[in-house]
């Protein structure tokens, strides 16, 4: 559990504030820079809930920097090695940011989601039992819930305002939305990613069952991979040695407070419920247990 005091919401009056989103406070420096300031927010089926969750943002933000550093043999992503003391003057705003926080190259994302499946669980689950695919790709009947697949697949997303469903679409219409050849580069690019984290990170006892990346472009029209970065909010994390197919695995991510929303008599509509402190708790721990783990 972290010893920080939790962050529902940031408030940085020194600097403008672009957006709010359902974890990230994103705020201008200028017209080349943000601040993005990870909160302790937790969402779920796209409804912030009510109760912030100890020491989430710091690790969201230590993990993607570690994959950020990680990755940059395949893209190039937005993160600048600019310390935030350079940014923030003033003590008690500084405080809010230390240790969850990015400054970070201001770029134009591209209004897709790129996700990335290499087992079948969620949404993509019940596409596949609905219609044998997943956004138009065809799958082997006689799959079970949480099977591996046998190369994993990109299945884009529309990306939804705050209280709304992000949308599951096929590669045609992505291309549609970005032009093709964004759409073939952000594929090359996700799969790639997600290839190299799932070894990575099955070498150190975690399944990245999938993940989702948001990618932009610079002035040059070169692909560059900002916001997060195979975070347990992105993805689905799993313990390898307790997975097994046809059960939904536990998890490191927030599938635990998904668990525990599902047995409550809630709408999934805003306002959320509030969580158990035993929830939260735990919520917690699996978040610290996935950055230890990945990062040792």
């Amino acid at each position: 559990m972290s010893t920080q005091a939790p962050l529902f919401e940031s408030t940085i009056d020194s600097l403008e504030l672009i957006h709010r989103g359902k974890v990230r406070d994103v705020y201008a420096i200028d017209d080349d820079k943000m601040l993005i300031v990870a909160s302790d927010r937790l969402s779920a089926f796209d409804v912030v809930l009510p109760d912030p969750i100890p020491g989430k943002g710091a690790v969201l933000t230590a993990i993607s920097k570690f994959w950020f550093d990680l990755t940059r043999h395949i893209v190039p992503n937005h993160l600048l090695d600019i310390a935030i003391e350079d940014v923030l003057t003033d003590e008690p705003e500084r405080r809010q940011a230390v240790g969850r926080s990015m400054i970070v190259k201001r770029l134009a994302a591209l209004p897709i989601e790129a996700v990335v499946r290499g087992y079948i669980i969620g949404s993509g689950w019940k596409d596949y039992q609905q219609t044998g695919a997943i956004c138009g790709i065809s799958l082997p009947p006689g799959l079970q819930l949480a099977d591996r697949l046998d190369d994993a697949i990109f299945t884009p997303a529309t990306k939804a305002a705050a209280g709304d469903h992000d949308e599951n679409i096929s590669f045609a219409a992505a291309a549609v939305a970005i032009g093709a050849d964004n759409a073939n580069r952000m594929r090359a690019v996700a799969l790639s990613l997600y290839r190299f984290a799932s070894d990575y990170a099955r070498d150190r006892g975690i399944i990245i069952a999938d993940t989702k990346f948001e990618m932009g472009l610079d002035a040059g029209g070169e692909l560059i991979l900002i916001d997060e970065a195979l975070t347990p909010d992105s993805s689905r994390f799993w313990p390898a040695d307790l997975y097994r197919p046809g059960i939904s695995p536990p998890s490191y991510d927030k599938q635990f407070v998904r668990d525990y929303l599902e047995t409550l008599d809630w709408d999934k509509k805003a306002p959320g419920p509030r969580l158990p402190e035993e929830i939260i708790v735990k919520t917690s721990e699996k978040y610290q247990e996935a950055l230890a783990l990945l990062t040792g």
